[in-house]
């Protein structure tokens, strides 16, 4: 979900450009001497028709009958959090529908991606305190998918190295009733940068460029593969390991200084499969005092009591919510905009990603309430499963555009679809020549500041066209890097336009991904207004332009 561009993108596949020929051809004609109006349309470069009309209603809309913020406040203050297949998630899903519903969307519906994603799990409440040597709570949170304790538990606080099959040897018969430290301490690094942010124009001018990348190595996604392979196995012995020893719980350090607590998963959400004992991540200043007292000899010890556990018994299949605005003319045609619905469960998903969601939902009410009637369908999609790894769009993806053939060695198919070798070219579905193309927000709350074209130079002389009418709210910039790690990059590796916009840092990676701060009151509701207008202008421009939105050359893996 990094907003850093890269030259082969996260969790899919780098396809390059052509020769300066064709990118001389996409640019010809494409300088824009200014902007004619004409009957309430910007015609630019004579190519690209911008409505203008339109784009004011949709404004209007937008700015003056906005319902972003009470919808953010629904979904993370009276659902709260949204861990795949938790209760919350079940209803943050029962929620949307009933919303898009009103709206007078058509369509509105779920769909599963997976029929065994994996048990529901739910965090309640926790409370760690160290006892001796001397009494103070400690800050700290469990882990997804780890169990709860069960009521209080107190134990002796011990120091293990746990990083491979030998140290598990070199610890048998020791952690009985302990308490184990994971990691060493982490030194504390003041930060030199303020705590939130806007793009600089240095910044901005930087993303203009696009820096020529490196010859990946050879070997390099077997490399990531048998990485990954070693780590999910180590994983599983670990697990089952602490439980046949009878340790009480795991504590890790924090990622994060000033008692942030970053925190994701561990245990096993499968079932079946072990998952452990209790593991919390604990705020790094009081981490560390655990450690230097243990590296002291001293005798400390912690009570716990951790409020948390498996919701089901069977794995659950995991949904994504739609809805429609269907087209008129090239109805079978498809816009789509999306974000994911999913959270990590310390914090509520305000910025990662309620904001997305409220966004995308309020860029489909603001067409249906301007009345548009746009030629292709656009289609709103909320998406699962996207903190363990894409899931929700991948699916959708696979099932409706585009897959390579199942893989048929065993240890290929355990696999997450990224990393998976299929056994032939890409399968393309009966959609995926009426697809038109995916927009995605999903970088926190900052304001739009411009977008990726993923390296599509047929798309920069549109984009440009599209922003201009909101130039005046700081969106201008078309960068040609490629951007990973969120939804639109299932539709990038299999050669369909997927796009994920420019968004300012707001103090998303200094204070709120993945960590317990991730509420409503680090989101700006100016933002998402803004972000909910060019979004709604886009899916709107996307879904009426006369030609289908161009594709950039495409590789498949097995040529």
């Amino acid at each position: 979900m990094s907003p850093v561009a890269t030259a082969e993108v996260v969790a899919g596949w780098f396809v390059p450009g052509k020769g300066k020929d064709e990118v001389a051809g996409v640019w010809r004609g494409v300088v824009l001497a200014g902007l004619a109006w004409v009957s309430g349309t910007a015609v630019a470069g004579a190519a690209e028709q911008v409505d203008l009309d339109m784009v004011a209603r949709i404004r209007q809309e937008a700015f003056a009958r906005s319902q972003v913020a009470a919808s953010l406040k629904e979904l993370t203050e009276t659902i709260g959090p949204r861990l795949t297949n938790s209760p919350a998630y079940a209803r943050s899903t029962a929620w949307a529908r009933t919303r898009l519903q009103g709206y007078g969307l058509a369509n509105v519906h779920e769909e599963v991606y997976d029929p065994a994603f994996g048990r529901g799990w739910e965090y309640r409440a926790s409370r760690v305190e160290l006892l001796s040597p001397r009494a103070m709570p400690v800050h700290a949170a469990p882990k997804a998918w780890t169990p709860g304790t069960g009521g209080p538990v107190e134990g002796e606080v011990v120091k293990a190295t746990l990083k491979d099959r030998e140290d598990l040897e070199k610890q048998k018969g020791k952690l009985r009733g302990k308490i184990v430290l994971l990691d060493d301490v982490r030194p504390y690094k003041p930060s030199d940068k303020p705590g939130f942010r806007r793009h600089s124009d240095e910044d901005l001018g930087e993303l203009r460029t696009f820096p020529v990348p490196e010859d990946a190595e050879p070997d390099a996604h077997d490399k990531r593969v048998e990485a990954y392979r070693k780590r999910q196995a180590f994983e599983r012995e670990l697990n089952a390991f602490l439980e046949q020893e009878g340790a009480l719980a795991t504590l890790s350090v924090s990622s994060r200084d000033n008692g942030i607590l970053r925190v994701t998963g561990g245990g096993s959400r499968k079932a079946g499969e072990p998952v452990g004992v209790t593991a919390l991540v604990v705020a790094a200043e009081h981490y560390n005092q655990l450690v230097r007292a243990v590296d002291r000899g001293q005798d400390v010890r912690l009570r716990i009591d951790v409020d948390a556990g498996f919701t089901s018994e069977e794995d659950l299949p995991a949904t994504n919510v739609f809805a429609d605005l269907p087209g008129s003319g090239k109805a079978g045609e498809v816009v789509l905009i999306g974000a994911h619905l999913d959270s990590w469960h310390t914090g509520t998903g305000a910025s990662d990603n309620g904001a997305g969601v409220v966004v995308m939902m309020e860029a489909m009410r603001i067409l249906k309430a301007v009345g548009a009637r746009p030629k292709r369908t656009i289609r709103l999609a909320l998406w699962g499963g996207e903190e363990q790894g894409l899931h929700g769009s991948s699916g959708y993806v696979a099932k409706h555009l585009a897959d390579w053939p199942e893989p048929t060695d065993p240890e290929q198919k355990v696999l997450p679809r990224a990393y998976q070798r299929g056994t032939g070219p890409l399968q393309r579905r009966r959609d995926y020549e009426r697809f038109a193309a995916y927009f995605n927000f999903d970088n926190g709350t900052g304001r739009i500041r411009g977008i990726y074209a993923q390296e599509n130079h047929a798309a920069v002389p549109i984009f440009k066209a599209w922003l201009e009418p909101f130039n005046d709210l700081d969106a201008e910039i078309v960068s040609t890097r490629n951007t990973g790690s969120t939804d639109h990059i299932p539709f990038d590796r299999v050669g369909l336009p997927g796009f994920q916009f420019v968004q300012d840092p707001a103090d998303y990676f200094a204070h709120v991904h993945h960590t317990h701060l991730d509420t409503y009151d680090h989101v700006v509701p100016d933002d998402l207004k803004q972000a909910a207008a060019i979004i709604a202008s886009f899916a709107w421009h996307a879904a009426t332009r006369e030609e289908r939105f161009p594709r950039k050359p495409f590789r498949d893996r097995d040529e």
